[in-house]
């Protein structure tokens, strides 16, 4: 399976070339960041409830470790795939440079639909997953955290089961776990609320205020979407429409957030909602709104939709929901969009907060999560914005070469290349 299969590989990998003859960054460092450092592909058989064996495909690839160890999450869903991974991984590394974490960037992932299983299944399914790659992970090498289709449980599973292959316990290989079990405050929502400091940053920049006159769509209510949607409805502005896997619905005067919220919560899908006007995942990427938030998965804003697409800010909660050409397309209708590397690392560095304060064994109150969090969002935003005017390139390009400027400078002062 070659690394390149994945049009979202492709994707990051030519936004990764982009940025580095931008800024004519040497070419033998730019080369080495074209290909992850390890991936591993291991087996990972269950046996399901009805006493028969199935065997399921996981990965975790490390793309680069200059800066520090691996970092990223670990995902369960249908269409995990090796280039999947590595491109997901690839963006970690890029994300941990950016923010200035001591990081780099790693992901995993096994291809299954985790609506399929039962619970005991999935405990299953994580524990031989961890015992596959737990030669690679651990607190000083790489700390996986959640992602699609895990949470916190899949968490504490996976550090039960690497601890006890160690004999005692490490709740230092995971982030996202618990509170119960060293987990931080903040952690659950982070990605989210990143997702409106960040917006909030570019309408600083813009000298403009998010509220009532602010209308807002958000593809994608779970992990990211909900957080986000929460924050800027208790700012006052408008969320006229939200999405999941069933469709989306709208409302040109503004949903009641808080009872979206309870609704999905209770495991129900938005399409069930009474009381809703309904209309397609893909109706609500083009809405007349101020800000679009693509918060679920990647690719969703091709070169065949971007031309319709009307948001005039687009904050990017999701890894890759918009495309290059998209990019180019919304770059040149005079769009702005804030890049996912910055937009969504939220939850790499509440993550890093919560490895750090497990190894301090001394854990932060949510205001001090909160502001360390926003500190480090408002530099990071800073240093794009700053980059996007010096190189003359859009907010996506901005972020890369931030990122770059951090790797090339590291790998000089390491010696891995003369200069």
């Amino acid at each position: 399976m070659s690394l390149f299969e994945s049009p979202f590989f492709q994707d990051a990998y030519s936004q990764l070339e982009s940025a580095g003859n931008t800024m004519k960054m040497d070419p033998n460092v730019l080369e080495r960041l074209k290909y992850p450092k390890r991936a591993l592909q291991v087996s990972v058989p269950v046996r399901l409830d009805d006493g028969t064996v199935k065997v399921f495909e996981g990965y975790r690839v490390q793309h680069n470790m200059t800066l520090g160890p691996g970092k990223g999450g670990i995902r369960f869903h249908p269409h995990v795939s090796l280039s999947e991974t590595a491109a997901l991984a690839m963006l970690m590394t890029f994300k941990c440079a950016l923010v200035g974490l001591p990081l780099g960037g790693a992901k995993g992932g096994i291809k299954v639909d985790p609506n399929d299983l039962s619970r005991a299944e999935l405990q299953a399914l994580t524990r031989r997953y961890t015992t596959e790659i737990s030669m690679i992970i651990g607190p000083d090498k790489d700390i996986p955290a959640p992602d699609i289709g895990t949470d916190g449980q899949t968490m504490a599973w996976l550090m039960d089961t690497f601890s006890q292959l160690n004999g005692y316990a490490v709740p230092g290989v995971v982030t996202g776990k618990p509170i119960a079990i060293g987990g931080s405050l903040g952690r659950a929502e982070s990605t989210g609320k990143g997702v409106v400091f960040c917006i909030n940053f570019a309408y600083e920049k813009l000298n403009k205020t998010v509220g009532s006159n602010t209308t807002v769509a958000i593809h994608g209510f779970g992990k990211v979407g909900m957080p986000a949607a929460h924050d800027l409805h208790a700012q006052g502005a408008k969320i006229v429409a939200i999405s999941d896997v069933s469709g989306a619905i709208y409302n040109k005067n503004g949903l009641n957030i808080p009872q979206c919220i309870e609704w999905v919560k209770s495991r129900k899908f938005l399409r069930d909602m009474p009381g809703a006007e309904h209309i397609s995942n893909e109706e609500l990427l083009e809405l007349d709104v101020d800000i679009l938030i693509p918060a679920a998965i990647d690719g969703v804003v091709t070169k065949d939709n971007a031309p319709r697409v009307k948001a005039r800010l687009i904050a990017e909660g999701a890894n890759g929901p918009l495309t290059h050409e998209a990019v180019d397309i919304i770059t040149e209708k005079g769009g702005l969009i804030i890049p996912d590397i910055l937009c969504n690392a939220g939850g790499v560095i509440v993550s890093y907060f919560e490895w750090v304060q497990g190894l301090q064994m001394f854990f932060w109150d949510l205001e001090t999560v909160n502001k360390k969090l926003h500190d480090i969002m408002k530099l990071a935003f800073d240093k794009v914005w700053k980059n996007a005017d010096v190189y003359k390139v859009n907010m996506k390009q901005a972020a890369f070469i931030t990122s770059l400027q951090r790797l090339e400078g590291a790998m000089r002062l390491r010696g891995m290349w003369p200069g």
